[in-house]
């Protein structure tokens, strides 16, 4: 697949979004995707943010997922600076419960995108399952272990739809 080079950047606005971030980099490990963490901010530490997204597709980095709370310009900031594609997290940490994370994340202006997924943990899990879907365009493996993956989601969706007849 990918040699052991790193895939996919995971970055979080504080140490103390990893709570939510962990699916994400739980999803990432059950595909065997190589990715590497970063706590950065584009408000606390722009200039070291923006150096990581200035190198990462030097580096090899295909996808970053970026989740952040309150103003949440992480991913914004981050697709500002590189080519990579960025798939944004909105987290649930303001007072107003990820809304404003949400707005911040997806309000993007033209020719800046960063993809959006829902508020919170499970967003975070299906940033992961998404950086995969644009891996797999590249990487078989990681086609084989989506298509997989699918498979046991329908399984168990069809499992708890019989119990709950019972």
């Amino acid at each position: 697949m990918s040699g052991g080079k790193t895939l996919v950047g995971v970055i979080m606005g504080s140490k103390s979004d990893f709570e939510i971030m962990q699916g994400c980099v739980d999803v990432l490990g059950e595909f065997g995707i190589p990715y590497e963490t970063r706590v950065l901010s584009a408000h606390r530490t722009p200039e070291l943010t923006r150096e990581y997204a200035v190198s990462a597709a030097g580096r090899g980095v295909e996808v970053i997922i970026a989740g952040a709370g309150w103003a949440a310009h992480l991913a914004g900031f981050i697709a500002s600076n590189t080519i990579v594609p960025v798939i944004g997290i909105p987290i649930d940490s303001s007072p107003l419960k990820g809304i404003d994370s949400l707005l911040s994340t997806v309000q993007m202006p033209y020719g800046i995108p960063v993809a959006a997924v829902a508020i919170g943990s499970g967003g975070a899990k299906n940033a992961a399952v998404l950086a995969a879907q644009i891996l797999a365009l590249k990487y078989p493996d990681i086609a084989d272990k989506l298509k997989a993956y699918r498979q046991k989601l329908t399984q168990a969706a069809a499992e708890k739809a019989l119990d709950w007849k019972k």
